[in-house]
């Protein structure tokens, strides 16, 4: 611990940071009308209590009414978030660690049809690209009523017991004060920099008036917005060293990129497939130029990485946010010595996508992130030992065999499969999506320390599961990928894993039909398109890929794009003839009155997984409970007791695909909620 540079403490102002790892502020989208309340705090207590030095909570909160969150986020303009933040405060500083909350005016960065419907304002009538809405110039009394919102909110922080505020600033209305793209403002607050820095000051001052000096206040802001025109990276180091030197400021959080597109948002926050880091030297470059408390995050998700952060002296606290959405105990295990046991963040950003999607955040591999009142990160031990029989290997059931093995049970997997892993293992294959077998090595590492025993190259028949003598049987077979979906032709197509195992050569013009919208689909065109195909992507929705969500779309539009895949929405293909070596498909529409013609040499569909359930239904009347889960008992925490019939052996349940086709991260969750109570 002495020697660790992640572990030394650190003065920021008066308050003393145990360690250097933060977890910046995010907004995970679990406000109830936009306060912080049970789950919530819930989630951010667990952070604290895995040992991180500060978490910084909401990405962000609004201060004015005209900032109408576009997602689920906390509303700093009303009153009654004050005791919320208490309680909220009050535990963090119980389980040692300090607390900070980000505040913002989303300016353009949201919708006039949210909230109370009030016009989106901006020092421009310039739309964002991504949230469309075309903004009214501010005015002078906007002005003066934001800032006043910015100070009452910070007021209300520091009421609730906060160590600090920071500033959104990057793609929000400071920063488009500040970049001179979205500032057409004339007079005080527009022209030459320090005119468009003007409101960032006016804002801190205020602030500072109403919460004194002891409190701390930063800034998360770019430093090089990395457009022609905009703020580049001497603006930036100039921006910096004000910031510095007006005395308002206590630190600067670095980033460098700018989001009001999908590509821009993901070269700011990468995800898998994406380098790691891509912005720490430029962080470090600021730090050096002005000698200031530097914080940064960016895609560190890993212990080496963020190490390397704070031991070459290039930050002063380094960000590892979506990590600990992986683990939250990330700090801990690093003083227990036991670095190999941290769930590892595999980048696949299915958090932050079901947030621009609308939803609530949730890790891909960590079902308990976000469910922390129902879901345990830690495992409790199981007053009974029982034996638990689980067949297949893929995420659903090396999740089960996990919890099982962690519960204390004696845990036995059969595998049809060489190897453990199902559909991941596969989707690895992608160079770009590599990091997905992480998800089954970090599983396969903690069985071997439950001492769970693999039969791999093994098709479980009834009676060598049966022979073990189990307690439980769990049957997580997966499913088999789906393409009897035309009304003639069936045989003639493949499917998209065809392509991806390589089970399936590709085609020279192929047509790949995706109602699915899932990986599956974009990864297949990936490889074909890789391989010299002429590849048109098509699908009856009115967008193609729903599944895949925005920011995962951005590495696949920009590799697809650059192989002139087509894209073709809102038809459907319907059957499929032969002639000669060739297809004819013949495509329709859901709207109806169209009838086209594609002549291809392959045809690839992606239309999910049916189960591959056949060994449940051959154990199910041999069963105590004939495989009914009782909903009440598994949504309540308790153990399954269904009896339905008292002459079987064992307890029958299945879980993941082999129930219905869904994704990992549901694959997961049926094994913890189900097996954390066995």
């Amino acid at each position: 611990m002495l020697n660790d540079p992640l572990l030394q403490p650190y003065n920021l102002k008066h308050l003393t940071l145990r360690n250097r790892i933060i977890v910046t502020s995010h907004e995970p989208a679990y406000p109830e009308d936009g306060m912080p309340k049970e789950r919530y705090r819930a989630y951010t207590v667990e952070r604290a209590r895995g040992g991180v030095a500060m978490t910084m909570t909401a990405g962000s909160a609004a201060v004015s009414k005209d900032s109408p969150p576009v997602f689920n986020n906390l509303l700093a303009y009303k009153d009654e978030i004050v005791p919320w933040i208490k309680e909220m405060t009050d535990a963090v500083h119980e389980e040692g660690a300090a607390i900070m909350i980000q505040l913002t005016h989303l300016g353009r960065r949201t919708r006039w049809d949210k909230g109370d419907w009030l016009p989106v304002v901006a020092p421009s009538h310039h739309r964002e690209a991504s949230h469309r809405a075309f903004p009214k110039k501010l005015e002078d009394w906007d002005i003066e009523r934001i800032i006043k919102d910015f100070a009452d909110a910070a007021e209300r922080m520091k009421e609730g017991g906060m160590d600090g505020v920071e500033l959104e600033a990057y793609g929000h209305l400071i920063d488009q004060f500040t970049s001179p793209l979205t500032n057409e403002l004339e007079g005080p607050y527009g022209g030459p920099l320090e005119n468009r820095m003007r409101f960032c000051f006016d804002v801190f001052r205020a602030m500072r008036k109403r919460v004194g000096d002891d409190f701390i206040l930063g800034v998360r802001y770019t430093a090089d917005e990395g457009l022609p025109g905009g703020t580049d990276k001497a603006e930036g180091l100039e921006i910096s060293k004000r910031l510095k030197e007006s005395g308002l400021v206590d630190y600067l959080n670095v980033i460098r990129g700018h989001i009001d597109t999908d590509a821009g948002l993901t070269d700011v926050i990468p995800i898998q497939g994406m380098a790691s880091a891509p912005h720490l030297d430029f962080a470090g470059e600021i730090r050096a130029a002005t000698n200031f408390p530097t914080f940064h995050a960016a895609r560190i998700p890993d212990v080496a990485t963020a190490r390397h952060a704070i031991a070459s002296g290039k930050v002063d606290m380094i960000g590892m946010t979506r990590a600990h959405m992986t683990d939250p105990h990330i700090v801990r295990k690093i003083i227990e010595k036991r670095e190999d046991d941290i769930r590892p963040c595999v980048g696949a950003n299915y958090c932050l996508d079901r947030i621009y999607q609308g939803g609530a955040a949730y890790c891909i591999h960590n079902a308990a992130t976000g469910r922390e009142q129902t879901m345990p990160h830690i495992i409790a031990k199981a007053d009974v030992r029982k034996k638990v029989v689980i067949v297949g290997a893929g995420p659903a059931g090396l999740e089960a065999a996990r919890v099982a093995g962690e519960r204390g049970h004696e845990v036995v997997v059969f595998e049809a499969a060489s190897d453990p892993g199902g559909q991941i293992r596969l989707t690895a294959q992608s160079p770009r999506r590599k990091e997905m077998i992480s998800i089954v090595e970090w599983r396969m590492a903690q069985c071997e320390k439950y001492d769970v025993k693999f039969h791999f190259n093994t098709w479980a028949e009834a009676e060598a599961i049966e022979a073990e003598n189990p307690d439980v049987v769990i049957v997580a077979t997966g499913g088999m990928a789906h393409t009897e979906i035309l009304t003639k032709g069936n045989e003639l197509v493949v499917s998209s894993w065809d392509i991806i195992s390589g089970d399936a050569k590709p085609g020279t013009n192929v047509l790949i039909f995706d109602d699915a919208g899932d990986h599956a689909g974009l990864q297949a065109a990936e490889i074909l398109a890789n391989a010299g195909a002429k590849v048109e992507i098509m699908t009856p929705d009115r967008s193609f890929a729903p599944e895949v969500m925005a920011m995962n779309l951005v590495p696949y539009m920009r590799s697809l794009q650059k192989l002139d895949v087509a894209f073709t929405v809102t038809y459907r293909l319907d059957s499929v003839e032969k002639q000669g070596n060739q297809f004819v498909a013949h495509v329709g529409s859901d709207y109806g009155g169209v009838s086209k013609v594609r002549i291809v040499d392959q045809i690839v569909i992606n239309h999910g997984t049916i189960p591959l359930d056949d060994i449940y239904f051959e154990l199910k009347p041999r069963s105590s409970n004939q495989g009914e889960v009782s909903h009440d008992q598994l949504l309540g925490g308790l153990p399954q007791s269904v009896m339905r019939n008292p002459e079987g052996r064992y307890q029958l349940f299945r879980i993941g695909d082999a129930v219905a086709a869904r994704n990992t991260h549901a694959a997961i969750y049926d094994a913890l909620r189900l097996v954390k109570d066995i």
